[in-house]
């Protein structure tokens, strides 16, 4: 299995700009994660959490990442379809993680 770092970017300002969920909203949010969750299934090494730059310089629009795995990137495709954050107007960008030799 290959697996994939997977970070959820969103506009830092629109983010910044946004009035808090309310309880039901926050509850539709989370059912949704949880539902692509049970949908991802084994495909999640880490669900992950949500991250912040903590350096100069870093990309401000991350705001947080998983860890996957799936036979190739076209698989990883079918995992992420449907996936609650591009749902909510972000974007999703995918890194293969490359293992070193040896190590």
């Amino acid at each position: 299995m290959t697996q994939f770092l997977v970070l959820y970017k969103a506009d830092p300002e629109a983010l910044a700009n946004m009035p808090q969920p309310t309880p039901e909203q926050a509850a539709e949010m989370t059912a949704a994660w949880e539902g692509w969750a049970a949908k991802a299934g084994p495909a999640i090494i880490d669900f992950g959490n949500p991250t912040k730059p903590a350096s100069d310089g870093a990309d401000p629009s991350v705001g947080g990442y998983s860890l996957l795995q799936a036979d190739d990137y076209a698989a990883l495709q079918g995992v992420l379809e449907g996936h609650p954050h591009t749902a909510m107007g972000g974007q999703i960008e995918v890194f293969e993680v490359v293992p070193i030799a040896g190590m």
